[in-house]
């Protein structure tokens, strides 16, 4: 059975427990089939998250939300109504706070979900369509990144991106406008991003991109990392 390997796998531990509960024969049949069924989306699941290129693994179980952000806001978004819409999402704190949590988080159960996605550090994406301006192959380049159902970009306003670098930026953006989600997490505020793009007129028409009809959720100020760290510090 080279196209059922789940099959093949469980049948004699499937057909040991069908034989002692006295199953039908439909019954065992309707066992195999669900096994073979539920790991197919399992590995399907599994393809997604690595096509993702998550920098690491995080869950929204491990999430302190007794120290941060709102746990029904995030509970919501999990479901990925807003990515069948097409909206952005912005995850704005500062180090430490949670947000690239969040977005890998919540990036994990977009794929999880059958949609597909793409995560990339903001200097890292502008690097790549810079290259790629440069060799021709910028059309292709912002096609690829428009084809997928989530683009996540972490660390959007740690680095200041010249005007070539933010005016392709742009380009992806606009490329996936009211279309397909967006979700960033930036450790500035809306107001500071005239650091990371200094054409005010371009700054502003980036913001209104990632935030017109979209979730816009603050971690706070407060690293629960170096709380965490100090706790275990005063434990030991």
């Amino acid at each position: 059975m080279p196209r059922l390997p789940t099959i093949r796998a469980q049948f004699p531990d499937l057909a040991t427990t069908a034989a002692r509960e006295q199953m039908t024969y439909r019954g065992f049949l309707a066992e195999l089939l669900m096994a073979e069924c539920d790991d197919r989306a399992r590995r399907r699941s599994e393809r997604r998250i690595k096509a993702a290129g998550f920098p690491r693994q995080k869950a929204l179980r491990d999430f302190d939300f007794d120290a941060n952000s709102d746990p029904a806001t995030i509970h919501t978004l999990a479901s990925c109504e807003w990515i069948k819409k097409g909206e952005p999402l912005c995850l704005i704190g500062d180090s430490g706070t949670g947000k690239s949590h969040l977005l890998i988080a919540l990036g994990t159960e977009t794929a999880i979900a059958g949609f597909r996605v793409k995560c990339v550090l903001a200097t890292k994406l502008v690097n790549e369509l810079v290259e790629a301006a440069d060799d021709k192959q910028l059309t292709k380049t912002i096609a690829r990144y428009g084809r997928v159902d989530l683009l996540a970009i972490d660390e959007l306003g740690y680095m200041e991106l010249d005007r070539r670098g933010a005016e392709l930026l742009f380009q992806v953006l606009t490329e996936r406008e009211e279309k397909a989600s967006v979700a960033i997490a930036s450790n500035e505020s809306f107001e500071g991003w005239t650091k990371t793009f200094t054409d005010p007129r371009l700054c502003a028409a980036i913001v209104d991109r990632l935030t017109f009809g979209g979730n816009i959720i603050e971690t706070g100020t407060d690293s629960y990392r170096l709380s965490h760290a100090k706790n275990q510090q005063g434990s030991g």
